[in-house]
């Protein structure tokens, strides 16, 4: 059944710390469901994604830039978007598509794919069971408004250094 992947991950991850599950078991079916799922995503794209982008319509100067951009993307950074792009969730989701649409090699796909859903499952995996009861501790002890506020406090002094480097340089 489909669910989202990562909250699925970490779900299993804390109960995997709680005893209820063994993480190596977690991550196997993770890392296999996520390689299997862009699998098909790819085979989409690849079969039928493109013809929508190349009708005429609506937004059809914008949907031909995708296109024109993307062949020369994934052909010098496929490898990089397809792996990395585990970790970032709206890339997560699309890279799998696009790389069938622009018409990337299954077989470096393939690999890439498979690599790096084995990288992020267990990376994800191990960090819910090993942090995943320490934030438990946390939300407990300050509540969601606290995380929220540590939250907003980060966002602002990461947003304010990047600022401060831009009028620097």
């Amino acid at each position: 059944m489909p669910v989202p992947g990562e909250t699925a991950l970490i779900a299993g991850g804390v109960l995997a710390h709680h005893g209820v599950f063994h993480i190596a078991g977690i991550i196997a079916t993770a890392a296999t469901g996520a390689i299997a799922g862009d699998n098909l995503g790819y085979l989409i794209g690849r079969t039928g994604g493109r013809r929508p982008l190349e009708r005429p319509g609506p937004l059809q100067r914008h949907r031909e830039n995708l296109l024109r951009h993307g062949e020369p993307f994934f052909a010098q950074h496929g490898p990089k978007a397809v792996f990395l792009g585990r970790w970032v969730v709206g890339v997560r989701l699309a890279a799998a598509w696009l790389a069938g649409i622009n018409r990337m090699p299954w077989e470096t796909f393939g690999f890439w794919n498979a690599l790096g859903g084995i990288a992020w499952a267990t990376s994800v995996g191990l960090a819910a069971y090993l942090a995943g009861p320490v934030a438990e501790r946390v939300f407990k002890a300050v509540g969601l408004g606290g995380v929220a506020l540590v939250a907003v406090l980060i966002l602002g002094y990461l947003a304010w250094r990047r600022h401060r480097a831009r009028s620097v340089a």
